[in-house]
């Protein structure tokens, strides 16, 4: 098994924003904020999760994907990195993002992993074990105790204080343990929900702007 990307901007361009989507979404759907971020200077490239969407009266969204399942009542503070899915899909995004320099000519140190919700998760995961540019975690959370960075990193973090579906204090917690690890944290709240807005689009292009011309 391996991911399938949708791509977006400049192939040639020398800098890479990788996009990981949330639970139940899928790259279409993540993909559909390039128009907004106008990264001219950055290849963009979305993966779809290898999971179809399930939930548990057996019904899912439509071409909805996930990277792992979640159970009706779920506790965020719970770890759960032991799960089969989650571990599959984990292996096979970095095997994913580790052979994208030679096909895209843009090394680890010029790409910025980001995604969103259970993507945001994702990226939190495998991201503190890759030389990246910076990361980018909108509504997101973690998988349990972050690891300690290869090399201390940017990272972006952005959440809604009414989201209703990721809890605002998972952003607190990952603030807190990102500092701790010396880790660079350009951290954002709005009064927004579970969402990627107007405002948090224009503070990721920003973001990505700036480490561009690093």
């Amino acid at each position: 098994m391996s991911l399938r990307a949708l791509s977006a901007g400049d192939s040639t361009a020398d800098h890479l924003l990788i996009l990981l989507h949330g639970w139940g979404a899928n790259a279409q759907d993540v993909a559909g904020i390039a128009p907004y971020m106008q990264l001219e200077k950055y290849q963009m490239l979305f993966p779809d999760a290898p999971h179809a969407h399930k939930i548990a009266n057996g019904m899912g969204a439509p071409n909805g994907r996930m990277w792992y399942a979640l159970p009706d009542i779920f506790d965020f503070d719970q770890p759960f990195t032991h799960q089969a899915d989650l571990q599959q899909s984990r292996q096979l995004l970095l095997d994913w993002i580790t052979a994208l320099p030679k096909k895209t000519g843009v090394p680890l140190e010029k790409t910025i992993l980001g995604g969103f919700s259970q993507g945001g998760a994702m990226a939190l995961d495998i991201g503190m074990g890759l030389p990246v540019a910076g990361m980018m975690i909108l509504s997101g959370y973690s998988h349990g105790p972050l690891v300690t960075p290869i090399n201390p990193r940017p990272i972006l973090l952005v959440h809604g204080r009414q989201d209703p579906v990721v809890p605002i204090t998972q952003a607190h917690q990952n603030k807190a343990e990102l500092g701790h690890l010396s880790v660079d944290v350009d951290y954002h709240e709005f009064n927004m929900g579970h969402e990627i807005n107007l405002q948090v689009l224009e503070m990721a292009k920003n973001f990505c702007e700036k480490l561009c011309k690093n």
